[in-house]
């Protein structure tokens, strides 16, 4: 029998699309408070975009994510799964035996790694996206961000994409790429294991899963620690990503560092923990819920 299984991919699709409408208002919020200029503190930030451009600013680029992400999600959760079972065929000749801890930690961070292919421009274009209209921080003044004499620079994904590509080349849709690996190889060792650890703690005796509830819980929680801890690299990665061809002062990861911190001190690589903390709750818990859930409907089929 194949250890190779489509339907982790098919179950990460849906996972993923209900996470994005989950998670998008809080991710805007987030990519504001780690790349923007003028926020005292989240609910500020939530706040002046209320107050400055409606609802509608909160899900500001979320066609987008809505396609991207989903595919992005499909490939993570469908790679992670049949690398385990890769991983225990090649280990223990049984595809269906369950990982050790070892093998969890290196599929998990194979995941991270590979991720980062589809990942990396995927991000990219959204937080362009989402920083239209948004004072950016550049120097010691601040300029419109994304926005050249009063006019949108990029009138949507598509555009945005051609706009990079022409501009910077297909090596420009990767930028920030080296953090978002510095972020997502432990992220998901620290998303992926806690999960499973915890499923199988709320797991009753004599039953082969838990119940939807601690499902939930256990993917909710997994995703808080994951974004929490993940947080420094990610204000790097917001910050490289958010950097403009024409404005940018950021020369790779270390000049980042070193100009953030000597510049906004050392909590400024804390910034948009507490919207990661809150934001991760309910995106993980419903990317969770819903793979765990489509996954038995597609194999009882």
């Amino acid at each position: 029998m194949s250890s190779f299984h489509v339907d982790d991919f098919i179950a990460g699709w849906i996972g993923g699309a209900s996470s994005v409408i989950v998670g998008h208002p809080l991710d805007t919020v987030k990519t504001r408070l780690q790349a923007g200029k003028g926020y005292r503190n989240t609910l500020h930030c939530i706040l002046t975009i209320y107050q400055k451009e409606s609802i509608y600013g909160f899900f500001k680029g979320l066609s987008f994510p809505l396609a991207s992400i989903t595919l992005y999600n499909s490939m993570v959760f469908g790679f992670f799964s049949n690398a385990q079972r890769l991983l225990s065929q090649l280990r223990h000749g049984d595809a269906r035996r369950p990982c050790g801890m070892l093998d969890l930690a290196l599929a998990s961070m194979m995941t991270g790694l590979v991720s980062v292919g589809v990942g990396g421009p995927v991000d990219l274009v959204k937080i362009r996206l989402q920083m239209q209209s948004q004072p950016l921080l550049a120097g010691d003044v601040s300029v419109r961000g994304v926005e050249l004499q009063g006019t949108r620079l990029y009138r949507g994904p598509l555009h945005c994409i051609g706009s990079i590509l022409q501009t910077e080349g297909v090596l420009g849709l990767y930028r920030g790429a080296g953090a978002m690996i510095l972020r997502d190889v432990p992220g998901y060792t620290l998303y992926f294991i806690p999960y499973i650890l915890l499923c199988d703690w709320l797991t009753p005796e004599g039953s082969t899963s838990p119940h939807p509830c601690f499902i939930w819980l256990a993917g909710g929680l997994a995703g808080s620690v994951s974004w929490v801890t993940a947080t420094p690299t990610d204000v790097i990665k917001s910050r490289l990503q958010a950097d403009v061809l024409h404005q940018r002062k950021y020369e790779g990861i270390l000049h980042c560092i070193n100009h953030s911190y000597k510049t906004e001190g050392l909590h400024v690589f804390f910034r948009g923990a507490t919207v990661n903390a809150i934001r991760g709750f309910p995106m993980s818990a419903t990317m969770f819920l819903g793979y765990e859930l489509s996954l038995k409907f597609i194999r009882g089929l």
